[in-house]
């Protein structure tokens, strides 16, 4: 008799850098009453798709806020420079199927987007995925937000601060999608992270995920109807003040 399929073990790993190069310490900073942090975890811990969810920091300051909450956390070294290294760190102790990077500086991310994130593991051949999210007329021209092709299967065929594609004949009814950076990872793909060159392009653009595409590793897309704002500047932070304090009156 053939055993019963069992489910993959999902583990949320939010990478929390204290030292933030254009918004210091903001994972901590507060937004409407409470730490950033928190709303990101929370959101995590209400996704009833992951398993458990880990904080992965390099500040003691953010392991107390952990302790504090009753939240689980790694403290991993502050020379790692991305959070897929740092969620890299963490599966080296804890053990899962896939690992979800629930990004510690979007505070306003839903459990939608998780469970958007997870759909493409469903099919075996896919090794990492993403999101992405129809572009608003603001950020079609802004680097900040990251733009991202697709070819028919959702594959990514390339993220960009650019504005792609460029529109060169000005046809009507163009979608530009904006990509949000919430990661889902196979932990073969994840242990590959490090030993992978670092890409030219991941270089130029500043962005993580080219690494896997120069390296051969498809990065699927899935799309969702929910936007949000990464908070990386005092703006940012403003604009997602505004609209917590929204959701809460």
């Amino acid at each position: 008799m053939t055993p019963p399929a069992t489910s993959p073990r999902i583990l949320g790993v939010i990478p929390a850098r204290l030292a933030s190069t254009r918004l210091p310490r903001k994972v901590l900073r507060e937004l409407a009453g409470r730490p950033m942090l928190t709303w990101v975890y929370e959101a995590a811990r209400n996704c009833s798709q992951l398993d458990d969810v880990i904080v992965a920091t390099d500040s003691e300051e953010v392991a107390s806020l952990c302790r504090a909450q009753g939240w689980s956390f790694r403290l991993t070294s502050p020379d790692l420079p991305s959070g897929t290294d740092r969620i890299h760190a963490v599966a080296q102790e804890l053990d899962a199927d896939i690992y979800v990077n629930v990004q510690g500086d979007e505070p306003l991310v839903l459990t939608e987007h998780l469970s958007a994130l997870l759909r493409p593991m469903l099919r075996p051949e896919v090794e990492v995925s993403t999101i992405k999210t129809p572009c608003t007329a603001e950020n079609i021209h802004n680097p900040n937000a990251v733009k991202v092709v697709t070819a028919s299967d959702g594959r990514a065929l390339y993220f960009s601060r650019a504005t792609i594609p460029y529109n060169r004949d000005g046809q009507p009814g163009i979608t530009w999608w904006k990509h949000i950076g919430l990661y889902a990872y196979r932990k073969a793909a994840l242990l590959r992270f490090p030993q992978l060159p670092h890409s030219p392009l991941e270089s130029i653009e500043r962005l993580e995920q080219l690494r896997f595409l120069e390296n051969g590793i498809a990065v699927y897309v899935e799309p969702t109807e929910h936007d949000t704002i990464g908070v990386d500047t005092e703006e940012d932070l403003k604009k997602v003040e505004t609209l917590l304090r929204k959701q809460r009156s």
